[in-house]
């Protein structure tokens, strides 16, 4: 690779390929909705994802695609989601072509086969969700098969399925359950506290990203593929809550509340959502589909990565949540 974009390279996964590959050397191009950060490394485009001739000039003399940019998983906006994450992928697929981009990392998402059941140490072969909990998750489903269906002898693709990321300049995670904790509203557990499910330190993620990247362009085995891309330390999702929630210096959860009785309470309040939504919009956190998350196995398998692009954690967990939390300064509780 000589000269990349990173398109989204103005959030926070982006931002963070953006200065990993500065580091290694690369020339970088950044294309976003928004200018984020000043760094005269980088040649900042501004623009719209969805339209060609906005795409053409950040792709000048480009040979590899970083495609990161989505809109938050908790907007649930259907409409946003399907234009960003489905039309705006088949736009960046044409101009890539057009621009004789070679290669292009899709960030997709470990939720694709996700749906609201457990998945223990889950493979990149399990079969897409029928059931997408969500509209963000239907819409990268629809993402994913883009991208890789796009591969061919002149334009190599591949596709990175995170979980769970957290990180310095995390900008839902680590303020969230700052915010709840501040309002007294991480009290409590949901199921028995022992599902355990993948948390990914966006270091790990960067890793995983340009590792694709760079094995895209000397052979031809990840081509096409989609690979999940973790800590590979599956940990207790409460553990983990506990951990992030305490360090920040609020009380840990301690009382249980049963798994089916949460679920039927985010079940309803998305029911009133519903009839509400033609006099007023609500779109609430709490969704059937996070509280799968919180009460729930999903973990996954990183084997295919090892074998293919020989990849392992650079930051390992209990490194990465010190890091995390050391990062958020004016997230801790007033003493």
């Amino acid at each position: 690779m000589k000269t990349c974009l990173v398109i989204g390279g103005g959030g926070f996964l982006g931002r963070h390929i953006v200065e990993k590959l500065l580091e290694k050397g690369y020339g970088v191009h950044v294309f976003d909705i928004r200018r984020t950060f000043e760094d005269k490394q980088v040649e900042f485009f501004v623009g719209d994802l969805c339209k060609k001739e906005d795409l053409l000039p950040a792709m000048k003399d480009v040979d590899t695609v970083f495609h990161c940019a989505t809109p938050s998983p908790l907007s649930n906006n259907k409409q946003l989601f399907h234009a960003v994450n489905y039309h705006g992928t088949k736009t960046i697929l044409e101009a890539a072509q057009e621009a004789g981009v070679q290669r292009l990392v899709l960030t997709s998402s470990a939720s694709v086969v996700y749906e609201g059941k457990d998945i223990v140490n889950g493979k990149e072969d399990l079969p897409y969700a029928s059931k997408p909990m969500d509209y963000y998750t239907e819409t990268k489903i629809l993402q994913e098969k883009l991208v890789l269906d796009a591969d061919s002898e002149d334009f190599f693709t591949v596709a990175i399925r995170p979980h769970g990321i957290f990180g310095p300049r995390d900008p839902h995670m680590l303020p969230t359950t700052a915010r709840m904790a501040k309002a007294g509203k991480t009290k409590f557990i949901i199921g028995d506290g022992k599902n355990t499910v993948d948390f990914t330190y966006v270091e790990n993620v960067v890793h995983g990203h340009i590792l694709a990247a760079e094995h895209l362009e000397k052979d031809s085995v990840v081509r096409g593929k989609a690979y999940n891309i973790t800590n590979d330390d599956p940990i207790y999702f409460w553990e983990f809550m506990r951990r992030i929630i305490t360090g920040l210096g609020y009380p840990a959860p301690k009382y249980n509340l049963p798994y089916w009785l949460v679920v039927a309470l985010a079940v309803i309040l998305q029911f009133v959502c519903k009839i509400l939504k033609p006099i007023k919009e609500i779109r609430p956190t709490f969704t059937p589909m996070t509280v799968a998350l919180a009460g729930t196995h999903h973990f996954y398998s990183c084997e295919r990565a090892k074998n293919d692009m020989d990849y392992k954690p650079v930051v390992p967990m209990d490194k990465a949540i010190k890091l995390a939390i050391d990062s958020y300064p004016e997230l801790r509780a007033e003493t």
